[in-house]
């Protein structure tokens, strides 16, 4: 039945959370076990970075998915929940190291052109490079400061790819819930992405 996860899902699912949990607790060879598990999730978030990035470009999704490991590793005493925590964690990782990247790479913060950036239900970032995601990481940081969870539902939804179940998981919310904030979160973020790229 479509829709339905397999046996082999659900033991996938049950082990990556049991392995998360092993991880939190201090086994740090938990985090070994778990990454060929997770490896291919993890190459699908990072791609969805960097589908819209040019041609040669010296960060790849492999080196992304790599990256992420490395600060993983440093990571400690973390009360994993379950797979869409971790995933969730991963993303947030994922926009930090391509944060970093562009600003590395001299992006010009303010008076830019900004290009319009989709927000759509189907949450994508392909659209967002360089000058564009340092705005709209800004607006992020200042969504936060008026509404913490409004700012995690964007980034978790258009960062990372959740869904709204996913999204709604991660956060110990409704699915309700995450539909309103994300509506409402969007206007917020467009309205302030318009006067970021007004003269």
């Amino acid at each position: 039945m479509a829709g339905v996860p397999d046996n082999s899902e659900l033991m996938s699912t049950h082990e990556i959370t049991r392995l998360l949990q092993a991880w939190g607790t201090g086994d740090e060879r938990a985090l070994e076990q778990l990454m060929p598990l997770v490896y291919s999730e993890l190459h699908r978030l990072a791609q969805r970075y960097m589908n819209s990035e040019r041609s040669g470009h010296p960060l790849q999704t492999t080196a992304l998915v790599h990256e992420v490991y490395l600060r993983l590793v440093d990571i400690q005493n973390v009360g994993w929940q379950n797979r869409s925590h971790f995933y969730a964690l991963c993303a947030r990782l994922m926009r930090r190291i391509l944060i970093d990247f562009a600003r590395s790479r001299n992006y010009q913060k303010r008076g830019g052109q900004i290009a319009h950036i989709e927000l759509e239900e189907a949450a994508t970032v392909s659209a967002v490079v360089g000058a564009e995601l340092l705005a709209v990481d800004e607006a992020l940081k200042a969504l936060a400061e008026v509404d913490t969870r409004k700012s995690e539902v964007i980034e978790l939804r258009f960062f990372g790819g959740l869904t709204v179940e996913e999204t709604a998981t991660a956060l110990g919310v409704s699915e309700e819930t995450v539909m309103r904030d994300w509506k409402l979160a969007k206007a917020w973020l467009l309205r302030e992405l318009s006067h970021e790229a007004s003269p």
